[in-house]
């Protein structure tokens, strides 16, 4: 009997698990994961902790149960494997302080990332938090709800980043204005804390459009979070627990630290044993996700991609890539080879009231893959003038000057007003490589309810067209 071994159970891994034993029962398919949790929506956690989600088990697609008892899956959570060989196709694994050796026909490496732990002095203080796992979140709801005293939320016993304080519902700072800035500082802020965000670059968003970022930050400022740009953060300071955040110019008192400055492929196994990178930091593969070493994959937030407009391999960790290119490697194993498709970098945000999207390549990123890009920015109504409801719609388009193709674009608009689900239409425009003048005669839905005559996206791409 053949065996189909993979290392991390969440999207990437426990997709590939699933698709090869549905299309290969006879497979004996072994899943080592470090923890405990398996085949979560980590995306979901900002909304867990904010109290819109009310148990982490909601973020559960399948359990480890399901996935054992319905799905005939080996899954043993709590292993963590400690080495790949390549020469006797074998896996270590560590459990209970026992180790296992575990041989293998086909192999998965889906390790997923870690989140990024900037240098700064004090960033180990109790009190000072990350949110890169479902255990991360947990400790942020519990935190939250210390300071909750409407009884919306479980009001757990008082944890170690408060057990200095007197109380948890004071000022708090978030280093980091990425999307898991963002949609924190929504959180918290939603639960009545005051939310200092601490950004180093000149704008919040930095892979969305100049446009989007500027109405998303106007809005941040609306709901009374303070924003402080070009800010490099120096310490988080304290006595026992983190008191404040000292930066350049200042120091802000605050009672807990978020910090959210992005994540790095965890490729430490992979490197140890051959299997090589990319030059983004990633697992270099080939089109059907296969490394450098026979009948070992790589797919999900530890490997690279390769983006549809330059071709070229790209590091862009989110949750679709990794169930698209994990469900690929099951059918591929099992001998159906497919390539799970390219990525454009498609990717969304909700800041309170406002949502935004992007795809593609916008202007800068053009300009550095050596395109020679045009880029425009329109407003336009999201529904009918005459339609008692609506509000606007920003898009920003991107297109090659000499040839018209439409490069990419980002998109910001009033929650529920559609710059999200028009993204979709970038998205295709950008993967079918057509040009601005082809996107203007795409035939989108209207009704008064939901659209002008003229969707956004078109009358972006007429007034690009026009000033090429």
């Amino acid at each position: 009997m053949s065996t189909f071994v993979v290392v991390g159970g969440d999207a990437a891994g426990m997709s590939a698990a699933s698709k090869a034993k549905r299309d290969d029962p006879d497979l004996d398919v072994v899943v080592f994961e470090r923890g405990q949790w398996v085949s979560y929506g980590a995306c979901g956690l900002p909304y867990y902790i904010k109290g819109e989600i009310q148990s982490l088990d909601d973020l559960v697609s399948v359990t480890p149960e399901q996935f054992r008892e319905q799905r005939d899956i080996d899954l043993r959570t709590g292993h963590d494997v400690i080495d790949i060989d390549p020469t006797t196709r074998t896996v270590t694994a560590r459990a209970d302080g026992n180790e296992i050796v575990q041989e293998y026909d086909h192999l998965l490496v889906a390790t997923g990332a870690t989140a990024v732990t900037p240098q700064i002095d004090g960033i180990d203080r109790p009190g000072v938090y990350t949110l890169g796992s479902m255990s991360d979140g947990k400790e942020l709801r519990e935190y939250v709800s210390r300071a909750r005293s409407d009884g919306d939320l479980q009001q757990p016993d008082r944890g170690p980043a408060c057990q200095f304080l007197e109380t948890c519902n004071g000022p708090v700072g978030i280093v980091g204005g990425g999307y898991i800035g963002v949609e924190m500082a929504e959180a918290l802020a939603a639960n009545e804390f005051e939310v200092h965000l601490f950004q180093r670059g000149d704008r919040v968003l930095k892979q969305f459009s100049e446009a989007t970022s500027e109405t998303v930050l106007a809005h941040l400022e609306e709901q009374d979070v303070a924003v402080y740009l070009d800010t490099e953060v120096k310490e988080l300071a304290g006595n026992k627990a983190v008191e404040a955040v000292v930066t350049t110019d200042e120091r802000v008192p605050v009672e807990m630290v978020l910090v959210g400055t992005g994540v790095r492929p965890r490729t430490t196994l992979a490197e140890a044993a051959g299997i090589e990178l990319g030059e983004t930091g990633a697992i270099a593969t080939d089109q059907y996700r296969e490394t450098n070493l026979p009948d070992v994959y790589a797919a999900g937030d530890c490997a690279e991609a390769e983006h549809v407009v330059t071709g070229e391999p790209v590091y862009t960790p989110l949750a679709l890539t990794a169930n698209r290119h994990g469900r690929a490697i099951g059918q591929t194993i099992t001998g159906d080879p497919t390539e799970g498709g390219g990525i454009a970098g498609t990717a969304a945000v909700k800041a309170f009231h406002v949502e935004a999207a992007r795809t593609g390549l916008l202007d800068y990123e053009a300009r550095e893959a050596g395109f020679d890009p045009i880029t425009e920015t329109i407003d336009a109504k999201s529904r009918a003038g005459y339609y008692p409801e609506g509000g606007t719609v920003r898009v920003t388009l991107t297109a090659d000057r000499p040839s018209g193709r439409v490069l990419g674009g980002s998109l910001v608009s009033e929650y529920g007003e559609g710059a999200v689900h028009r993204s979709h239409a970038l998205v295709g425009a950008v993967t079918e490589r057509i040009t601005v003048d082809e996107l203007s005669d795409y035939d989108l839905a209207y009704a008064p309810p939901f659209n002008t005559t003229w969707d956004p996206v078109l009358t972006a791409a007429k007034v690009l067209e026009g000033k090429r």
